[in-house]
């Protein structure tokens, strides 16, 4: 293991970790629910994201960090149900009748073991890889190395969904996950 993806991987799974807690109190029923609010109108729904669809959408990366290292992709990839689903830029639903998205376990289960199996796989690459031009040339345009594209879906874009998921138990009335 390179001394630099040793540390990407060491973050990694505390963020991972950190993921597993965020689920702590949540049950299936409300895990594809938007929190809702009563006004005097009405109930009004927020608008923001669920665990349903942080978790599915989180469970798509691993197969695009392996695609990154040129690796095959296959062993950490998501159901194929799940690209249009979770994919960057659909909506968010709320799910009160369970018919839209897969079971939480399911969902729970596509993205443990993608990033578990994912970590194995990049923790075992050396080094000299994070310099190699990043090979998407979409995001090349923000993220020109594999190592910047890697440490941006590892860590920033990782936290700022599970953040999501630590706001949304605020309002499902569950403590903090710390």
């Amino acid at each position: 293991m390179g001394q630099v993806f040793e540390q990407l991987i060491v973050a990694a799974r505390r963020g991972r970790g950190l993921a597993e807690k965020m689920l702590v109190g949540v049950t299936p029923q409300t895990f594809a629910r938007k929190p809702r609010f009563e006004t005097t109108s009405g109930t009004r729904i927020i608008d923001c994201n669920h665990p349903a669809f942080i978790f599915g959408h989180l469970s798509l990366y691993p197969a695009r960090l392996l695609t990154l290292a040129g690796l095959d992709p296959a062993p950490v990839a998501a159901p194929a149900d799940f690209s249009d689903l979770f994919k960057a830029g659909v909506e968010c639903r709320d799910d009160p009748e369970g018919s839209i998205y897969p079971s939480m376990e399911r969902i729970t289960k596509a993205f443990y073991l993608g990033h578990d199996a994912a970590f194995e796989r990049i923790a075992a690459l050396n080094d000299s890889v994070l310099q190699l031009p990043t090979p998407d040339e979409r995001y090349r345009q923000n993220f020109p190395t594999v190592g910047i594209a890697m440490t941006f879906i590892l860590t920033s874009h990782f936290m700022m969904h599970i953040g999501q998921v630590s706001t949304w138990r605020r309002c499902f009335g569950l403590p903090s996950a710390m």
